[in-house]
C-alpha cells in the first residue's frame, strides 16, 4: 500500500508536466522491495485520477465545447462566432484523439511488452526533451486556440500518439508540436490537457475494465492498491494543473528539459553498471 500510495503522488506529480508519467512509473518500479515493473494496466488505470483533475479543472470549457457541439450537430442551432469556435474545438478534440486510439488498440501488445526497457525509457527521455528544447526556443508565439485548424489538430494528435512509448510524455510531445506550429505555451499547454480527455480516459476505462473481470491481472497491485492510487494522482494532478498554468505564462519548459536529459544519462549509467535491470 505504501508502494501503491508513492506511485499515485508520482502520477499525480509528473502526468501534466513534460517528464513521462509512464517513465517515472517504470523507473521507480525497479527501486521498490521486489523490483518489478508496475505494469501499463496499473499506470492507465491510475491516468484516470488525472484526467478526472483535467476535468474538473476545466470543467467549464468543457460544458461549453459539449453543449456547442450539441447544437450544431445533433440540434442543427445556428451558433454564434464564439460558439463556433467551441463547437470546432470540439471536432479537433474528436479528429486528434484517432491517431492515438488506432495506434494504441492495434500495437497494445507492443506498447505492453516491448517498450518498457529501461534502456529504451532513458535514451527516449533525453531524446524528446532534446526535442521539446529546440521547439520551445525556436517555436514562434502567435497563435493562440481560436486559431487551431483541422491540419493542426491533427498534427497535435500525431504527436501524441508518440506517448504511447514510456518517456516520451504526452504533454511533452503535443506542447513541443505545439510550439513548432507556432502557438503560446499557454495555448499548447491547455490543448494539450483537453486532447488526452478522450484517449486517457478510454485507455484507463479499457484496462480498469480488464482488472475487474481478472482482478490478478493488475500485476504488482491489487484493484483497491490501484484505486487508492488513482484517487491521490487526483489530488496531486488537480494542484500541479493550477501551478503549472501559472508557471507558463512566465516561464519557459527550460527546467523540464534540463530534468529529462539529466535523468536519461543517470539511468544510461545505472543501467551500465548493473545497478538496474532493463
Amino acid at each position: 500500500m505504501f508502494e501503491s500510495i508513492f506511485l499515485g503522488i508520482l502520477q499525480g506529480l509528473t502526468e501534466f508536466l513534460p517528464i513521462s508519467s509512464s517513465a517515472h512509473q517504470r523507473i521507480a518500479g525497479e527501486f521498490f522491495s521486489n523490483a518489478q515493473d508496475p505494469g501499463a494496466r496499473f499506470t492507465a488505470i491510475t491516468q484516470i485520477g488525472t484526467e478526472l483533475a483535467v476535468l474538473i479543472f476545466f470543467r467549464n470549457d468543457i460544458k461549453r465545447i459539449i453543449a456547442a457541439w450539441f447544437n450544431q450537430n445533433i440540434r442543427r442551432k445556428t451558433l454564434s462566432d464564439a460558439h463556433m469556435l467551441e463547437a470546432r474545438m470540439g471536432w479537433l478534440i474528436i479528429i486528434g484523439s484517432f491517431p492515438i486510439v488506432i495506434l494504441g488498440y492495434f500495437g497494445k501488445d507492443i506498447i505492453t511488452n516491448n517498450l518498457r526497457s529501461l534502456w529504451l525509457i532513458a535514451s527516449v527521455m533525453i531524446i524528446f526533451g532534446l526535442i521539446l528544447g529546440w521547439a520551445d526556443h525556436y517555436g514562434k508565439k502567435i497563435r493562440n486556440l481560436e486559431d487551431l485548424n483541422l491540419r493542426h489538430g491533427l498534427m497535435y494528435g500525431i504527436a501524441q500518439s508518440l506517448a504511447l512509448m514510456p518517456g516520451v510524455s504526452r504533454s511533452g510531445a503535443t506542447i513541443a508540436m505545439g510550439r513548432l506550429l507556432g502557438y503560446t505555451r499557454e495555448a499548447a499547454l491547455r490543448y494539450s490537457f483537453l486532447l488526452a480527455l478522450p484517449a486517457v480516459f478510454g485507455s484507463g476505462l479499457y484496462e480498469l475494465k480488464g482488472a475487474l473481470e481478472d482482478k490478478a491481472s493488475v500485476q504488482l497491485f491489487s484493484l483497491s492498491q490501484t484505486l487508492v492510487a488513482t484517487s491521490i494522482a487526483f489530488l496531486v494532478g488537480y494542484a500541479v494543473i493550477a501551478w503549472l498554468l501559472k508557471f507558463v505564462q512566465t516561464k519557459s519548459f527550460m527546467p523540464f528539459i534540463v530534468y529529462r536529459v539529466v535523468l536519461g544519462c543517470v539511468l544510461l549509467v545505472l543501467l551500465a553498471l548493473g545497478v538496474i535491470n532493463a
